[in-house]
């Protein structure tokens, strides 16, 4: 189980209809290096709040610093909202505490095995353990230390052959 987020972080959780209708829309929003994952799977979500006056608050976590997915994962936040019959959405992104893979949910790192991705280990590890996704192997070799994104790596397996993406480990 992956460990929480940080106390005062935590994405609230209440009855209420109109943050319960908020939270249902976000979990359509995904990210869009990894559309299979929601921003709630891979705990870019931090916080929903929603006012007596209906602004709905959302405060998220970029993976990491500069990453260029934020702006389409805030546009996606509002349209996602707005669609959903909110009228004021506000977006807040906040730096501190560092998201961390350690946030991702078990579910979101199954779904990157599922998508061919090898999920991260921890990043307590020493020597990070990487299974190839496709074979379980862990005879694998990196081709190069940044993929498609800064966050992920590319990797081969040695023996089934197949190339694969890491997510690193942050």
């Amino acid at each position: 189980m992956a460990p929480a987020i940080p106390a005062g972080d935590v994405v609230v959780i209440t009855k209420t209809p109109k943050l319960k209708h908020a939270r249902g829309l976000l979990e359509r929003v995904v990210d869009p290096d990894l559309p299979f994952l929601s921003i709630r799977d891979i705990a870019i979500l931090r916080n929903v709040e929603v006012s007596e006056e209906g602004t709905v608050t959302v405060t998220i976590t970029p993976t990491y610093s500069g990453c260029p997915a934020m702006e389409t994962i805030r546009s996606d936040i509002r349209a996602a909202l707005v669609e959903g019959g909110f009228h004021s959405v506000d977006v807040e992104t906040v730096y501190s505490p560092a998201w961390t893979t350690e946030w991702m949910s078990d579910d979101a790192k199954r779904k990157l095995a599922e998508n061919h991705i090898a999920p991260p280990d921890s990043v307590l590890a020493i020597v990070p353990e990487v299974l190839c996704p496709l074979c379980s192997s862990d005879d694998i070799r990196t081709v190069s230390e940044f993929g498609s994104t800064a966050c992920k790596s590319i990797m081969v397996c040695t023996q089934c052959g197949e190339p694969f993406d890491y997510f690193k480990a942050i």
